[in-house]
């Protein structure tokens, strides 16, 4: 670790720990969404929003404490990039959630929850790291695992679109084609989740591997 000559603000830390725990809160919400009865969805995706406005919170709270600070613990980019990042996630598990409902969706494939637990443990993952970003120690476990747990989706996403393309249910008639394009913008949302979780764990090591 590199020695420092001038104090840090430290309140970053807390900031990202705060955001990530939102993280949490909406992949639990969202496997709500996913699990329920149609009729019970409106509820949990108001729900889902209500967590994506206070991720956004945080998030903007760390830009606010970005333009605040001189001395950062690590690079102004990176703060940055991991924040937008971060922020991301939440935006694609929430937008997942919206369009169950938007579009009308009654019947998910089986493997959508695979998808979502899969976000569940990538968010679980997020969390349980945030606070580590204080000693940059014991982080390489989690950006393994999270990459991981992505290549997971990446599988569970092809099956998915491999389903929808080849399913005669979603080709043999118009309204067949239009359930189909439904599902594809969930489960493309979904694996945008996937994507953003493994891009933080991404920047976490480039984070790691600058300040050691």
């Amino acid at each position: 670790m590199r020695f420092r000559m001038t104090p840090r603000d430290t309140t970053f830390f807390d900031l990202f720990a705060s955001l990530a725990g939102h993280l949490v809160t909406g992949a639990d919400v969202l496997a709500q969404v996913i699990g329920a009865p149609p009729a019970e969805r409106p509820p949990l995706t108001e729900k889902l929003r209500d967590v994506e406005h206070l991720a956004d919170d945080a998030t903007h709270g760390i830009m606010r404490r970005l333009n605040q600070t001189f001395v950062t613990p690590f690079d102004r980019d990176d703060i940055y990039a991991l924040a937008s990042n971060l922020d991301d996630c939440m935006d694609f598990m929430e937008a997942a959630g919206e369009m169950v409902v938007l579009y009308a969706v009654d019947d998910l494939p089986a493997k959508v929850n695979d998808q979502v637990v899969t976000l569940q443990r990538a968010a679980e993952l997020t969390a349980d790291a945030m606070p580590r970003l204080r000693t940059m120690e014991g982080l390489q476990e989690y950006w393994i695992e999270v990459n991981r747990l992505e290549n997971e989706a990446d599988r569970a996403y092809r099956a998915l679109n491999a389903d929808l393309f080849s399913n005669p249910r979603y080709q043999a008639t118009p309204a067949g084609v239009v359930e189909m394009m439904k599902l594809k913008g969930v489960i493309d949302a979904l694996e945008g989740a996937a994507d953003s979780f493994e891009t933080v764990a991404n920047w976490v090591e480039t984070i790691c591997l600058k300040e050691s």
